[in-house]
């Protein structure tokens, strides 16, 4: 599975908004106070805590859990009937936690490209990220090592590249695949995570300077959907490149490249969530009739992933040796993907049907810990098997998932709030407070100075 996306690292600080005659993204002499926002309760949150977040973020978890744990025991290798066939497409979790961080966390460049905001600052960004990811991630790599990998303890190297989320790029590890040691077969897609994680800001800029080509703030924003489709092109061309051109696509089918346009569904949606707030046309009524068909959005979701999990789309692996196949999983999963964090993400804050579902307290609170629920899983796994005395590729799905699932919840709560939380807690030291930072221009540009708006 993928690791897991973390709140969007944007402020909201009060301060002043400047911009220069003729372009309304550059900062002018003459700074414009911004005036307290206003609020509209029917455009789409894009700051703040959004609990129906969470429970995306805590529904691709747990598919990422059964989904392992069915393979654990034995469950995809028959094939012999259609709960094998559904349980093997688990894997969607990766798509989802990849289009979140890409909702998440470009969502202030992508108001910053559209002149709405300055953009967010770099160094301050990757501390948040690093603080995120590492300090749950390091322990579990301690664990696996201590329990799993005695033998290599001594070896530097491999602790290098485990501990900064580079293995993936070394053609011979000393385990058995690409995905990771034992204990650690999930962590092959947040080596991914943090490669965008680091990708982003550059990313960010290039799609801004194509953006600032545009002549208002609609132009501008149609300008990035084009730069993020190009974005999932490069995943299509690298696939085939990958299969027919590398020689080992198990390997090089593991990198950021491979997975981008999943970012770029996420990235997308950010981009159409803050048009809104500065267009009064036609996206907004985009907006409200997603969030308004929530029920046939996620209908929709449904009904694709039971279409992938059919035997005409191929086997179970995000990678296979057949580019077609591995075309089709990108298509697919991404568009599960699409459906099922649209409404969530164009919906206004507090939605009632959105949030009875998937923003209740316990999907925020499964939502929170999802992380770490994601960490530790093949260690719970394993442990549990292991406790039984087991041979691999047995057990009883009824009776293992619920144990797995409750010791996983367990684990990860412990993990949340003993690692997590505390580390999330360390400030890098005093940063410069942007101007502004955080507040959005809702009107529409106009040639001349640019005024303050309200904030979304």
């Amino acid at each position: 599975m993928g690791g897991c996306p973390p709140a969007s690292p944007g402020g909201c600080e009060s301060g002043t908004v400047s911009g220069t005659l003729g372009d309304p993204l550059r900062h002018s002499e003459a700074p414009v106070t911004v005036s307290p926002p206003r609020t509209d309760d029917r455009l789409p949150a894009i700051s703040g805590h959004q609990p129906a977040l969470d429970g995306v973020r805590a529904v691709a978890a747990l598919a990422v859990l059964v989904f392992h744990v069915a393979a654990s025991i034995g469950m995809l290798t028959a094939k012999d009937g259609a709960s094998s066939w559904l349980l093997s497409r688990g894997e969607i979790g990766v798509p989802i936690f990849f289009a979140l961080s890409g909702l998440l966390l470009y969502r202030p460049w992508a108001a910053a490209a559209l002149g709405l905001r300055p953009p967010p600052g770099t160094r301050n960004y990757l501390w948040k990220r690093a603080l995120r990811l590492l300090p749950a991630y390091w322990a579990l790599v301690v664990a696996c090592m201590l329990l799993y990998g005695r033998d290599h303890l001594g070896d530097v190297l491999g602790w290098f590249e485990l501990l900064t989320l580079t293995y993936s790029y070394d053609p011979n590890p000393w385990w058995n695949d690409y995905l990771g040691p034992k204990g650690m077969g999930q962590i092959w897609s947040l080596t991914v995570e943090a490669a965008f994680y680091v990708a982003l800001p550059p990313l960010a800029a290039l799609l801004a300077r194509w953006a600032r080509r545009g002549t208002d703030v609609g132009d501008r924003a149609r300008r990035l959907l084009w730069g993020l489709a190009g974005c999932a092109a490069v995943s299509v061309g690298y696939t085939f490149f990958s299969v027919y051109l590398s020689g080992n696509p198990a390997w090089t089918g593991l990198w950021l490249p491979r997975y981008l346009i999943w970012f770029a569904i996420g990235m997308a949606l950010a981009v159409v969530s803050v048009w809104a707030h500065a267009d009064p046309g036609p996206v907004r009524r985009l907006c409200r009739t997603v969030a308004e068909s929530w029920g046939m959005c996620w209908t929709a979701a449904v009904l694709l992933y039971c279409v992938s999990a059919t035997p005409l789309t191929g086997d179970s692996r995000l990678v296979t040796v057949d580019p077609w196949t591995t075309q089709l999983h990108l298509v697919l999963y991404g568009l599960v993907a699409l459906f099922l964090i649209a409404p969530p993400a164009l919906a206004p804050a507090g939605h009632p049907g959105i949030t009875r579902i998937m923003g209740n307290r316990v999907m925020s609170y499964l939502g929170k810990i999802s992380y770490s629920v994601f960490l530790w899983q093949f260690v719970v796994i394993y442990g549990w098997l292991g406790l039984l005395g087991r041979p691999p590729f047995t057990g009883t799905f009824l009776i293992d998932l619920p144990v797995c699932a409750a010791l996983t919840v367990a684990v990860a709560a412990l993990s949340f709030h003993l690692i997590e939380e505390p580390a999330r807690r360390i400030r890098l030291g005093p940063l410069p407070a942007r101007a502004g930072a955080g507040w959005l221009r809702t009107q529409p540009f106009r040639r001349g100075r640019s005024t303050g708006g309200d904030r979304g």
